[in-house]
């Protein structure tokens, strides 16, 4: 068993779920974000996004490996943050869009 924490755009709702479960399913424990802003249109203020960064570093520092969710390709700024941070950790590191090319 693995812990996998999921990185991403949290516009990505679906395919966060969908990788969750994909995971979950396999027996693995599955780390995701705790809601998703972009998704469900929540705003949050500089401090609190500052506050969010931290704690996703730490389910990072909890992980065996990340996945990021990079429908279509694409990675923002935040979530090649996360990477770089899980690469100087010796951290695994996955694609959704190489565990699932036809999406």
């Amino acid at each position: 068993m693995k812990v996998i924490t999921l990185c991403g755009s949290t516009k990505f709702k679906n395919e966060f779920e969908e990788v969750n479960k994909f995971f979950t399913l396999k027996g693995h424990a599955v780390i995701s974000v705790g809601f998703f802003e972009q998704s469900e249109g929540i705003e949050i203020t500089e401090e609190q996004e500052k506050l969010f960064e931290a704690i996703h570093r730490k389910k990072i520092d909890l992980s065996d490996e990340i996945v990021v969710i990079d429908v279509n390709g694409y990675i923002g700024s935040s979530t090649r943050k996360e990477i770089e941070y899980a690469t100087g950790k010796g951290k695994g590191i996955s694609y959704y869009s190489r565990l699932f090319p036809e999406k």
